[in-house]
């Protein structure tokens, strides 16, 4: 692909039983074939039914040519295998985009290039971080016009907001687009919105239908927003590279939005989980913890990760992480390959999915 033109879940009683798997994302079982896998619950691009987002929504990074340009073929080769696998949607630009090295320019073509590369076969999520509202407000206008599924906005953590600013900003955002709106909040080790706010955002802007969520030991918070008023308007979807989707699914989460690398191999303990499965989704989702865990370590790393996954499955042409970016030492690379063998292994053996 050459570069575009510029342009309800309602809580259970038994907080952490098992939710009803019809109200979840449906999947095959883990051992479906890529070819022979059924689409999940997402409405045909002619369909009037609202698109929902449920299951795995992964976020689609930028890959880049070895001199720092974007490789947009690449990009669509990710897009269509995304699509192709009828996953719950995807994102981008986003943290694991590397949205933040990334100019207004790139950030406007990556979308149209996901629009055009998607055909409308799954929900397209384009992600209007700023820290200005009205910068963000616009960028969610714009991506309306090019024809995103929904908006994303990350809440800006540069300083210490107090909860008004927070939803003032999120409400300017909202307004300014008809499409379903998500906030995502990430602030590793720092304070994130709790039950309450998001409550008042979900009240104050019915587009507001998504809040992703980042925050270890999220189990209690979970529970909060489902119990309480937005907890059947509101969906959730779980980020932090899925690590903590298992609880997150016993919770009431809709889905996930981990990184593009293996989110087939997600989507499969998500379907597990989903349809009363646990034991197998223990064992599977088990399997990838050593891969997940080391690459969370740091982001950039993280990045690193995806983009070598990536490249080993056929999907993109080249690992490169825009600079500024960490370097890793031969240990880390070397560890972080070892770990890829491993994940291709269980692909194949516990998952039936061959690279």
């Amino acid at each position: 692909m050459t570069a575009p033109a510029s342009p309800d879940s309602v809580a259970s009683p038994d907080p952490l039983a098992p939710p009803d798997s019809a109200s979840l994302h449906t999947a095959p079982p883990p051992t479906a074939s890529p070819e022979t896998a059924a689409p999940h619950a997402v409405a045909p691009p002619d369909s009037e039914a609202p698109r929902r987002l449920r299951g795995v929504v992964p976020v689609v990074p930028t890959p880049f040519h070895p001199d720092e340009s974007i490789d947009f073929e690449s990009l669509g080769r990710v897009v269509d295998w995304i699509a192709g696998r009828g996953l719950g949607g995807l994102c981008l630009p986003a943290y694991g985009s590397e949205f933040y090295k990334l100019t207004e320019s790139e950030r406007h073509l990556a979308v149209a290039a996901a629009v055009e590369a998607n055909a409308g076969r799954v929900p397209v999520v384009a992600q209007a971080n700023h820290p200005s509202a009205r910068a963000a407000a616009d960028l969610a206008r714009r991506y309306q016009e090019m024809g995103a599924d929904a908006v994303s906005v990350a809440v800006p953590r540069q300083f210490a907001a107090t909860d008004s600013d927070i939803v003032a900003y999120c409400g300017a955002v909202a307004a300014a687009t008809s499409l379903p709106v998500m906030v995502q909040d990430f602030n590793p080790g720092g304070p994130t919105m709790g039950a309450e706010v998001i409550a008042e955002l979900s009240g104050r802007n019915p587009n507001l239908e998504y809040v992703k969520l980042e925050d270890p030991m999220m189990l209690d918070k979970l529970l909060a927003i489902r119990a309480g008023p937005a907890g059947g308007r509101v969906g959730i979807l779980e980020g932090w590279g899925g690590l903590y989707m298992l609880e997150g699914i016993r919770a009431g989460i809709d889905g996930i939005m981990p990184g593009a690398a293996v989110a087939d191999l997600l989507d499969a303990v998500f379907a597990a989980a989903s349809s009363g499965r646990w034991e197998q989704a223990h064992d599977l989702f088990g399997s990838l913890l050593p891969f997940v865990g080391f690459a969370l370590g740091d982001f950039e790393l993280f990045l690193w990760m995806e983009k070598r996954t990536l490249v080993r499955r056929g999907l993109i042409a080249a690992e490169t992480v825009r600079s500024l970016s960490r370097s890793l030492s031969p240990a880390v690379r070397s560890h972080a390959e070892w770990l890829i063998d491993q994940v291709e292994r269980v692909a194949a053996d516990a998952f039936g999915l061959a690279w």
